[in-house]
């Protein structure tokens, strides 16, 4: 369990909270890159750790992401006219660039200095991976990407979406690491199945390479094994969490998920051959939180069969409505079927995204840590919170987190591997992947 104090500084984001500044000191991303689909489009609202700002793609292409308060009188920008490399307010015709400089003031004699010391809150932008990114810290340099490996592939190696969550931010990240729910919460009743991402590729279609001759053990044994032994390593990103259960014979299946500081999290599922799955996870405010979701394979491109299947909520991804709210969300109880939850599967909750989510939101709007009773199985969870409170702690006194300093070693991919049980994570990490951490360009 977490005392309160400790509950309260991990999950508060705010400007003026310790997390929020160490949050506010990483890349976030802020939008799709298709919500801002041509120049001069309409500007777009968003909230990101509870500050309220404006989007908008200019003329060159180029993005902004600004305060949306015209520091004029006051006037909402987000009815501004988007136009000729600016934004305009319409009250009075004072204009702004992406970077927040005031470029036209008609209200004003020409030759006015005025103008050059008006200007806007802005975010330097950047758009990678079909994101678009933003810095929110306080640093006149911001620090490079990371590169998380589904940025690396060409567009036609990944999808990527996004899902509204009605919960604190840091119930969606322990959810990610929690890799021994799959033994119920994405499990059928009755069947040697799971919900899970393996399965539904599977159904979809996906062929796997090296991992052909086990697919389908891989259910069996995450069902047949619901405590499994966790392993935790640290490197320059994060953490490496690996939760290895009983396969057949000597033999233990592994699935090992990675944590990447602040708000990253690596799925566990993939074999050789296969799709990644990642998620990105930035607090809107302390009550609710956009997910970004991708999938990416680094060998080939996606099939429009995996695209559509990611399209209709099926992995990671959940089936959303215009706005990115999941069709089935807290509102309506997740469309809860509780005859199929009698006969059928754990929850009666289609999709492996919702049933995350049901479970993460009934934890409430931030759950209340000091009520827990944490066992072996929660290692991974508990060696997250210690690191991020530890960054939270050193931000307090003024320190840099090492991560900004290495955005390489964010280009990682976490998956499954059967090893003989002799066989420790970071043995298992180079028989899978070719090194201890999962780099990229390293797997076997």
């Amino acid at each position: 369990m977490l005392s309160a104090e400790d509950n309260e500084l991990i999950t508060r984001s705010g400007p003026d909270t310790p997390a929020g500044r160490l949050l506010r000191q990483f890349w976030v991303p802020v939008l799709l890159s298709g919500e801002l689909p041509e120049p001069d489009c309409p500007p777009k609202r968003i909230k990101v750790l509870g500050e309220d700002l404006l989007a908008f793609r200019d003329s060159s292409g180029r993005i902004g992401v600004v305060d949306p308060v015209c520091p004029h009188r006051g006037a909402n920008l987000y009815y501004g006219r988007n136009e000729h490399a600016g934004l305009r307010c319409v009250f009075h015709g004072w204009k702004f660039d992406v970077d927040g400089r005031c470029v036209d003031m008609p209200s004003m004699p020409a030759d006015s200095p005025y103008r050059d010391r008006v200007r806007l809150k802005s975010s330097p932008t950047r758009e990678w991976g079909e994101y678009v990114w933003a810095y929110m810290g306080p640093a006149a340099e911001p620090p490079p990407l990371p590169r998380l490996a589904f940025a690396l592939v060409p567009p036609s190696h990944r999808y990527v979406s996004k899902k509204w969550q009605d919960c604190n931010w840091l119930q969606c990240v322990e959810g990610a690491l929690d890799t021994t729910h799959f033994s119920f919460l994405h499990m059928l009743v009755g069947t040697d199945e799971a919900e899970t991402a393996e399965a539904v590729m599977e159904r979809i279609k996906h062929a796997a390479l090296g991992a052909q001759a086990v697919r389908n053990d891989r259910f069996k044994w995450v069902r047949d094994d619901p405590m499994p032994a966790f392993s935790v390593d640290e490197f320059p990103a994060g953490l490496v969490v690996g939760g290895a259960r009983k396969a057949d014979g000597d033999d233990l299946y592994w699935r090992i998920a990675h944590y990447l500081v602040p708000n990253h999290a690596l799925a566990p599922s993939a074999f050789p051959g296969e799709n990644y799955h990642g998620q990105t996870f930035v607090p809107v405010d302390d009550t609710s939180c956009w997910i970004y979701t991708y999938t990416w394979n680094p060998d080939r491109p996606l099939t429009e069969e995996e695209r559509e299947a990611a399209r209709q909520g099926h992995t990671i991804h959940a089936q959303v409505d215009e706005h990115y709210v999941p069709k089935r969300n807290m509102g309506n109880d997740y469309l809860i079927d509780r005859q199929d939850q009698k006969h059928n599967s754990f929850t009666g909750i289609q999709g492996v995204s919702e049933q995350d989510a049901a479970i993460q939101d009934s934890q409430g709007p931030i759950a209340d840590r000091t009520r827990e009773h944490l066992g072996p199985t929660d290692l991974g969870i508990v060696r997250m919170r210690r690191l991020l409170l530890g960054l939270i702690r050193d931000e307090m006194a003024g320190g840099t987190p090492q991560a900004l300093s290495h955005p390489d070693a964010y280009a990682v991919m976490s998956g499954g591997w059967v090893a003989h049980k002799s066989k420790a994570l970071d043995e298992v990490m180079t028989e899978r992947f070719g090194n201890p951490q999962g780099y990229v360009g390293q797997e076997r």
